[in-house]
């Protein structure tokens, strides 16, 4: 039987480690293509190459995999999107190069974006905490852009949102339905949105 203790299954050796991530690693991989819950148990640990009793002594159950796997996600985008922006550029330059870093990760781990959006429908507290915790730091970084006025400020709370909507839209469109990804073309594209909205010139305040 699983232990109830989910701190007792952490693992205490490197190799034991080694094991819990491969075993993460399977599951990205059978939930992205299967579905959380069409993906069994059985199916990770062959992926894994280990017993089904091994995925016992590391998780409870494929709930507890999951949230790991979101969580792992989006320790994994912030980390990505710190080293992928260059600390000099203006806000809109940061922008830019993050919306392009992270169809880039999006295209890399297809699968990991799947489980993310698949959470929702297992555990909406999960899928909630992985936006919250990115949209605070989002926010916490156009609070220090209108600092140095290189935007102006407004309801960021509320930019952010909408600034994660985009991104998370084009991750489907052109990260995971797309051959091609997002080419410069569409870039220049999503940027001109950010700068100047939809209102004609002329209806601009």
């Amino acid at each position: 039987m699983p232990s109830s203790d989910s701190a007792s299954l952490k693992p205490m050796t490197a190799r034991g480690e080694a094991t819990r991530q491969r075993i993460l690693g399977a599951a990205e991989e059978a939930f992205g293509k299967s579905g959380f819950f069409r993906a069994s148990i059985s199916d990770i640990t062959r992926g894994a190459g280990v017993a089904q009793g091994t995925f016992y002594l590391y998780f409870q159950n494929k709930e507890e995999v999951l949230g790991e796997l979101v969580r792992h996600m989006g320790r994994e985008l912030r980390r990505m999107l710190t080293h992928s922006i260059p600390q000099d550029l203006s806000r809109l330059e940061a922008e830019r190069e993050g919306i392009a870093a992270f169809m880039r990760f999006v295209s890399q781990r297809q699968n990991l974006y799947r489980v993310v959006q698949e959470s929702l429908f297992v555990d909406e507290q999960i899928y909630r905490d992985y936006y919250m915790d990115f949209a605070r730091g989002y926010i916490s970084a156009l609070e220090k852009s209108v600092e140095k006025s290189e935007i102006r400020d407004g309801n960021l709370e509320v930019w952010v949102w909408i600034l994660m909507g985009v991104g998370h839209f084009l991750g489907l469109r052109y990260g995971l339905w797309a051959e091609n990804g997002l080419g410069d073309a569409e870039l220049d594209a999503v940027m001109d949105f950010i700068r100047n909205g939809i209102a004609r010139p002329a209806d601009r305040d």
